[in-house]
């Protein structure tokens, strides 16, 4: 029997037209330096040499070298406790971020149409309310019974000879497998010290998202052949079923799968939950009769909100509504949508954003009561301050 057709010479594709779009993305995405302090900014500066630099020794055998990614931590939830938990991020120089991303259009191609439909996380032409109306479907065909899986670690955990073996399933060209082995062995640089790095995918690399997708697509499948209706964001899945008998059996292939992969769930995040509760899943809680903001990304907002309007911000007042009306827009964007209960509670953020402004312009100019008044919602409208719940309403 004839073996599997693999892709060979993907390294003869890489063009100086290949490495110029790649910038041109990495560009957009923006993002901060990596460890040697090169910003978009200055690569740019010379971008035609940096660009013919990198052709070259990407397309030469062991000559591509990737830098150390620079550790950053951020929040897991915006918090205004000091012992709020944290995420790593791994972040790549330019030259890297670029490099990953001639990598990325070389792969997508050939693993985009083997990827299930219902796994909707970084691909194209896909999204969030994708995934979102795919429950909604499940929901309204009966499946009320759901399995909210939660990957232990997922990017830190993940075998990088697992990443490898689903790459090489469909790729044979050994620069480019090399490449990538290095990006996931660059190790990180953290308060001056280089930390190697054995397991996981960095969260903030740019092919991290198609190199998780690729290993799971056996998850996918699998749950697929089973019978079981899923619906996934990269790490964030649900699955839906008809009774608790098929909830369980769901959840324990899952563990199998998962087993293989050399991964876990996070025991305290997994449940097996039901619509007649709530189910949360991509910033929404789904409820038996309709569909609202989850209580976290409610949360989430509202800190924003303070944090933009701090006395200390630095800003003056059209400054500091510039930025909100990005957050704002941001959220109505993403959270109004025609099978959303949100109208309301807009009109009500709408009044407490207004009273969080005047508080700030009052405590930053300590004016008067006469000048107070003068801060009225029509006083805030001719400012140009976003009213959530009309844009929700021209929305929906």
């Amino acid at each position: 029997m004839a073996g599997k057709l693999k892709h060979h010479s993907l390294t003869g594709r890489i063009t100086l037209e290949l490495l110029a779009n790649a910038f041109k993305r990495v560009k957009r995405n923006k993002g901060a330096a990596g460890v040697d302090r090169v910003s978009i900014a200055q690569y740019e500066n010379n971008l035609g040499m940096n660009l013919a630099e990198l052709m070259r020794v990407m397309k030469q055998r062991h000559r591509y070298h990737p830098q150390p990614n620079r550790r950053v931590w951020i929040p897991k939830t915006i918090s205004r406790r000091k012992n709020s938990p944290l995420r790593p991020l791994g972040i790549p120089g330019v030259r890297d971020r670029v490099a990953q991303e001639v990598v990325r259009q070389l792969l997508e191609p050939i693993f985009e149409p083997k990827f299930h439909p219902h796994s909707t996380g970084f691909r194209p032409n896909c999204g969030c309310h994708t995934a979102v109306q795919l429950v909604r479907e499940a929901k309204q065909q009966g499946l009320r019974i759901v399995v909210d899986a939660d990957i232990k670690g997922f990017f830190d955990n993940l075998p990088q000879d697992v990443i490898m073996k689903a790459v090489c399933e469909e790729v044979a060209d050994g620069n480019i497998l090399e490449i990538i082995r290095k990006f996931l062995g660059a190790g990180v640089m953290e308060d001056g010290k280089l930390i190697d790095t054995t397991r996981g995918t960095p969260q903030g690399g740019v092919i991290s998202p198609l190199l998780a997708n690729i290993v799971l697509n056996h998850l996918d499948w699998a749950l697929e052949h089973a019978g079981f209706y899923f619906v996934r964001y990269a790490d964030d899945f649900v699955i839906l079923c008809r009774t608790l008998h098929d909830a369980e059996k769901a959840l324990a292939l899952v563990r199998t799968i998962l087993a293989e992969l050399g991964l876990t769930l996070s025991e305290e995040k997994t449940k097996i939950t039901s619509f007649d509760e709530h189910v949360d899943f991509l910033g929404f809680t789904f409820k038996s009769n309709a569909v609202v903001m989850r209580q976290k990304a409610t949360e989430k907002f509202k800190e924003k909100v303070r944090q933009i309007t701090r006395r200390t911000n630095g800003k003056n007042l059209d400054e500091t509504i510039a930025e909100l009306n990005a957050l704002l827009r941001g959220v109505v964007n993403y959270y109004a949508k025609p099978y959303t209960r949100v109208r309301q509670q807009f009109r009500v953020w709408d009044k407490w954003v207004r009273h969080r402004l005047r508080y700030w312009k009052y405590r930053r100019a300590r004016i008067g009561f006469a000048q107070r008044r003068r801060t009225s919602r029509r006083w805030f409208n001719r400012k140009g301050l976003v009213s959530m719940h009309e844009v929700a309403c021209q929305r929906t």
